[in-house]
C-alpha cells in the first residue's frame, strides 16, 4: 500500500501543511480513501431513502450524520447546506463538501446532463473558518460526453485550483453520460474519464466499475487506474447488494484493479444504524487496514 503524499504544485507553500494534514486525515495515512457518500438527497431525491428494503431511519437526514459519527470512515461527503444544519452536533466528523449537484428528474432524452455549482470554493473556505468543522476537501461531478461538458470541465478545473490554493483535497465524480455516450460502462471510456481527472489535477476520481461482456470488471479496472497516474481512483459503490458480495468486490477492486478506495452510499445508509456502522467498519478494514475479505465479513456480521 502506497502511503506517499504527492503535494501538487498548485498548493502554495503556506498551505502545504494544511493540505498534507487534510490528506492524512481523510486517508488515515493509508493512501486510500473510504468515502461515505451522502449526496444522494439531491441526486436521487427520496428514492434512495424511503421504500421497500430501506430501513425506516434512512428517511431522516440525521441518519447519515449518526452513521458518520459512530463508524470508521475516511470522510463524509454531502452538500454544505446539510452540513450547516447538522454539523454543530457532529463536530468530529471529517467532511468533504459536494459543491455541485442535480436531481435525476430531467432525463437525457429531455436535456443533456449538466450539474451546476451550489457553492463556490471560497464559500467552503469561509464556512470552514466560521464553523470550525473538519472540512478536508471538495467534490465535483462531471458528466463527460454531455453537450455541457466544457462548462463542467472548466468549473472543475477552477474549483480544483482554488481548493488546492486553500489546502483542500479534491475528489471528482466523473460519469460518461449524454446522447453521445453509447455505453456508460465502456472500459476505455471509464479509463478516459480517469485520465481527464488527472489532467484537471484532482487528487481522487470516483468512477463506475467498467463492464464488458465476457470480461472481469476488476481486470478491466486496471486500464483506468493506470490512466489516472497520480490521481487515485475510487470505485462507486452502486445500488445495494449482499454485504459479503459487496466486500468481496471492494477487496478485488483494490487488490486486483488497483483502486485506491471506494465511495459508498446506499450500501451503507439504507441499513439500520447498527448494521450501517458495521458495514462502514468492514469497508474501512479492507480499505485502510488491509484486512482480508474474511476478516471484513466477520466485522460486518458481528452482532
Amino acid at each position: 500500500m502506497s502511503k506517499s503524499i504527492y503535494v501538487p504544485l498548485d498548493v502554495p507553500k503556506d498551505q502545504q501543511k494544511t493540505y498534507t494534514s487534510n490528506f492524512k486525515t481523510i486517508t488515515h495515512e493509508s493512501g486510500r480513501l473510504m468515502l461515505f457518500a451522502g449526496d444522494q438527497k439531491i441526486e436521487h431525491l427520496n428514492a434512495d431513502f424511503f421504500g421497500d428494503g430501506i430501513h425506516k431511519d434512512d428517511n431522516d437526514p440525521e441518519h447519515l450524520f449518526r452513521i458518520a459519527a459512530k463508524a470508521k470512515i475516511g470522510c463524509f461527503a454531502t452538500q454544505l447546506g446539510l452540513i450547516a444544519r447538522y454539523g454543530a452536533d457532529y463536530p468530529d466528523v471529517p467532511y468533504l463538501v459536494k459543491i455541485n449537484s442535480k436531481t435525476n428528474l430531467v432525463g437525457t432524452s429531455q436535456q443533456e446532463p449538466s450539474s451546476g455549482l451550489l457553492n463556490t470554493v471560497e464559500q467552503v473556505v469561509r464556512f470552514r473558518k466560521s464553523s470550525g468543522l473538519k472540512i478536508g476537501g471538495i467534490g465535483y461531478t462531471i458528466y463527460l460526453g454531455s453537450e455541457a461538458e466544457s462548462e463542467m470541465l472548466s468549473a472543475a478545473a477552477n474549483a480544483i485550483f482554488e481548493a488546492h490554493q486553500n489546502g483542500l483535497v479534491t475528489v471528482l465524480w466523473i460519469y460518461p453520460r449524454g446522447k453521445a455516450v453509447k455505453d456508460e460502462k465502456d472500459p476505455h471510456l471509464i479509463a478516459g474519464a480517469a485520465g481527464v481527472a488527472a489532467c484537471l489535477g484532482s487528487d481522487f476520481v470516483k468512477v463506475n466499475p467498467p463492464k464488458k461482456e465476457g470480461a472481469s470488471s476488476v481486470e478491466l479496472m486496471k486500464e483506468a487506474t493506470l490512466a489516472a497516474g497520480r490521481t487515485k481512483v475510487v470505485c462507486a459503490g452502486g445500488s445495494s447488494v449482499d454485504g459479503e458480495i459487496f466486500l468481496k468486490q471492494l477487496w478485488e477492486q483494490i487488490h486486483i484493479g488497483g483502486c485506491a478506495g471506494n465511495a459508498t452510499g446506499r450500501n451503507i445508509h439504507q441499513k439500520s444504524l447498527d448494521e450501517a456502522v458495521r458495514m462502514c467498519n468492514a469497508i474501512y478494514a479492507i480499505t485502510v487496514q488491509d484486512a482480508s475479505i474474511e476478516e471484513a465479513v466477520k466485522i460486518y456480521e458481528k452482532k
